[in-house]
C-alpha cells in the first residue's frame, strides 16, 4: 500500500479537494442529502470542525480544524467516501484493481491537502472555496450555489450576501 508525503499536524486546519473519478459526474448534487447525511455521521463518530466547505457536481473542498489531540484526516475522509459508496448501487464498470479494493470506482482514491499556514492563507483559501462555482460556470453570483458554506458567513455577518470573490487567478489548490 503506498504511503503518501502529507503534512499530518495534530490540531491543525487543513484545505482539502475530494474528487469524483468521473469529473463528468454530477452525483455530489445529485445524491446530496446522502452526503450530508455521511459527513454529519463522520463528524460526530471522528469530531473536527468544517470552517467552510463547497460541494460541486464532481468534487468537494472543505477547510478542517482537527482536534487538538488528532491529525487523521484521512480516516475521516475514508470514512466519508466509504459511507457515501456503500449507500449507492455499485457501478457496471469497475475496474478488477477497483474491485480487488472493494472500490466501486465512485471516488478518485487520492485527494488534495494542504495545511494552513496562517489567517492570510485561511482567508485566501476561504474565498477560493466560496468563489469555486462562479470559477467553473454553475453561477454568476456566489450567493446563488446552494452547497456552500458562503450562507453560513452571510448568516454570521462575515460576508456580505453580494459579495463576489475574486478570480485573480492564484494557484490550482488540487484541480
Amino acid at each position: 500500500m503506498p504511503h503518501y508525503r502529507r503534512e499530518r499536524i495534530a490540531g491543525a486546519t487543513y484545505f482539502f479537494t475530494v474528487t469524483l473519478a468521473d469529473r463528468r459526474s454530477s452525483l455530489l448534487v445529485d445524491e446530496i442529502a446522502l452526503l450530508r447525511q455521511v459527513y454529519v455521521e463522520a463528524s460526530k463518530r471522528m469530531p473536527f470542525k468544517t470552517v467552510a466547505i463547497c460541494v460541486l457536481s464532481d468534487h468537494l473542498h472543505a477547510i478542517w480544524e482537527m482536534p487538538e489531540d488528532d491529525r487523521d484526516y484521512s480516516q475521516r475522509w475514508a470514512l466519508i467516501k466509504s459511507q457515501f459508496s456503500r449507500a449507492l448501487p455499485a457501478m457496471a464498470t469497475v475496474s478488477a484493481s477497483k474491485s480487488r479494493r472493494r472500490e466501486k470506482g465512485i471516488w478518485q482514491r487520492r485527494f488534495w491537502e494542504h495545511r494552513i499556514r496562517d489567517e492570510d492563507d485561511l482567508a485566501r483559501h476561504v474565498d477560493y472555496i466560496h468563489f469555486n462555482p462562479v470559477k467553473h460556470g454553475l453561477v454568476t453570483q456566489v450567493g446563488d450555489w446552494p452547497y456552500s458554506s458562503f450562507h453560513r458567513y452571510v448568516a454570521r455577518g462575515l460576508l456580505p450576501a453580494d459579495w463576489g470573490g475574486r478570480d485573480d487567478g492564484e494557484g490550482e489548490f488540487g484541480e
